[in-house]
Formats: C-alpha cells, sequence, structure tokens
C-alpha cells in the first residue's frame, strides 16, 4: 500500500468495553476481556467479556450501539471472553463471528442457531481490509490473535496470550512482515515469578515493541514492569480506556 493511501486511512479507535481492571469509574468491571476496534467503515468485537448484561451496559455507556458491529472475533474457548456472545447476539444477530477451529462443534451450532455466521480460523487469514488473524496458536490452550495493520505498524490484540504472548509478538512481526506499534490485551502473567516476567519483558523489547497497554490476566506485579520499562509507551487499557492516537 502506498504512503499516500496509509496517510488517508480513517483513524483507528479502540474502546475497552469489559475489563476486570478499572479505568473509567462509570463502567462496571467483571473478571474478563472485550474492546471494540473501529477501523474505518470496519467495526470489530473482540471478545465478549464474562456477561451479557456487563458487556452490554458498558458499550451503552460508552455510546457504542451493538448494531454499529459487523463482526465479532472470539479469542478462546474461555467462558470470561465468550460469556457476553449469547446476549450480545439476542440484540443483534446478524454478524459474522471468527472463532478458532478447535472451538467446540456444539459451540458453533448454537452461534449459527442464534442467527450469526460463522467463520472458523486454522491457520493465519485476512480477515478483513486492515485486519487479520494470527491464525490457532499454542499446544494446550488454543488461541487466536487480532492484528490490525496501521500506518504506524501493527496492532496486536490478545485475549489471554494463552500460547505466550512474544509467541503471539513474533508470530504477528513473522506474518505481516512489520513492526509492533501498540500490543495490548490479556498477557497471562499473573502467576509468572519475577524472573519470567523480566525475561518476558526483556524478549518484548528485543522484538521492538513501541507501546503497550497490558490489562486483565497481567498482574498487577508485571505491569508495574511494563509501566516502568515503556515509561511514556505504556498506555492504559482498564476498562472505559479509548486508545486512538497511534
Amino acid at each position: 500500500m502506498s504512503a499516500d493511501l496509509l496517510k488517508t486511512r480513517p483513524p483507528l479507535r479502540i474502546t475497552v468495553v469489559y475489563n476486570n481492571m478499572k479505568h473509567t469509574s462509570a463502567l462496571t468491571t467483571a473478571w474478563g476481556f472485550a474492546v471494540v476496534i473501529q477501523d474505518g467503515a470496519d467495526v470489530v468485537l473482540f471478545d465478549t467479556g464474562g456477561d451479557g448484561p456487563t458487556l452490554l451496559a458498558n458499550m451503552e455507556r460508552l455510546g457504542i450501539a451493538p448494531d454499529s458491529i459487523g463482526t465479532i472475533m472470539l479469542s478462546h474457548f474461555h467462558g470470561d471472553h465468550t460469556g457476553g456472545l449469547g446476549a450480545f447476539l439476542a440484540r443483534r444477530p446478524n454478524v459474522t463471528v471468527y472463532m478458532p477451529r478447535s472451538f467446540p462443534a456444539a459451540f458453533r451450532r448454537s452461534v449459527e442457531q442464534r442467527g450469526a455466521r460463522v467463520k472458523v480460523v486454522s491457520g493465519p487469514r485476512h480477515l478483513a481490509a486492515n485486519l487479520y488473524s494470527t491464525g490457532e496458536m499454542g499446544d494446550g490452550t488454543i488461541e487466536q490473535a487480532l492484528i490490525v495493520d496501521t500506518a504506524s505498524g501493527l496492532v496486536v490484540i490478545t485475549g489471554c496470550a494463552h500460547p505466550g504472548i512474544v509467541n503471539i509478538a513474533r508470530a504477528a512481526r513473522r506474518y505481516l512482515g512489520k513492526e509492533i506499534c501498540l500490543l495490548m490485551g490479556g498477557f497471562h502473567l499473573l502467576n509468572h515469578n519475577p524472573e519470567q516476567i523480566r525475561e518476558t519483558v526483556a524478549a518484548l523489547r528485543q522484538l521492538a515493541v513501541h507501546r503497550v497497554a497490558p490489562s486483565h490476566c497481567t498482574g498487577d506485579t508485571a505491569i508495574a514492569l511494563f509501566r516502568d520499562k515503556w515509561g511514556k509507551d505504556f498506555m492504559e487499557g482498564g476498562c472505559g480506556a479509548v486508545i486512538d492516537d497511534l
């Protein structure tokens, strides 16, 4: 894509609509994760948090209408990332849902029965316009991450990073051949020891990840270290946080 076309892209806006970490006091926090990505005409709900009422109420307070969303992407088959899907589809069934191929067939059928179109993801793939999936990753809990290709580099959004946040960052860079301008979401470091956390931080620094916005299952100890090491390039990622300066 030419530099002129990159410069004229509509702005990217990422809003955290569900998280156990607080950022905006007017919103309800609960264990789980969900963000809305507005990239031009494409509006994507990445994960759906742990319950529908909290998800929908937070979206309403943030001025995000369910009808504006055309695509849902589910990172992995854990309830704190899929629990709000049923309630959302009751309000907005006419969406396309991308889920890892490893999801149970019964879950896929239940989503289709609610009126949504299901597309399964195995390997890395282009989803729409500037949006991509890493494809299924991991040997235990299978997970996919969302990649947004921007003029500043790649935005990589993870649900829990069960396959390893460093592995996900490397996969995104390898797939699209660009540096990461923002890595955000759950980094799954809550139960890691300090040495493991330091090694993860060092590896991401070596990968030249420009900005980070860790939350959800990252853990307070790890988040404090990310804040210290990234300084002004650390971004808040709690419930209600809005990122649009990339």
